[in-house]
């Protein structure tokens, strides 16, 4: 129910979501407890019935933590990127990791990157 409303309404809706997420987030965990997640879906108008949000929340919480990874909500609504999309993420984090570490720091990106 909750992808079909999302599909609808589009990837701005889910990302704005994750970053109302981000936001309330104050520990940086990438966890959220089921108030905070029902009140960020009301926030983004998806209205998810009380048993169907019950149904979602136990496939969330697989870890029965009483918290969800909002990060692993966004994958499990968007799906695994394709082959296509994932060849490319390779080859440009082999461009900016050009000193092979296995890791890119912020001032690497930025001096290949800029966002205006």
């Amino acid at each position: 129910i909750l992808r079909e409303t999302l599909s609808k309404r589009g990837v701005r809706v889910l990302t704005g979501l994750g970053k109302y997420f981000r936001q309330i987030d104050k520990n940086r965990t990438g966890l959220l407890p089921q108030a905070a997640f029902k009140e960020g879906l009301k926030v983004f108008h998806l209205e998810v019935p009380e048993g169907d949000f019950e149904s979602l929340w136990l496939v969330l919480d697989d870890g029965k933590s009483n918290k969800v990874d909002y990060g692993e909500f966004t994958r499990a609504v968007f799906g695994e990127m394709n082959e296509y999309r994932k060849a490319y993420v390779r080859k440009a984090y082999m461009k900016l990791d050009f000193n092979k570490t296995g890791s890119v720091p912020v001032v690497d990106i930025r001096k290949c990157y800029c966002a205006k």
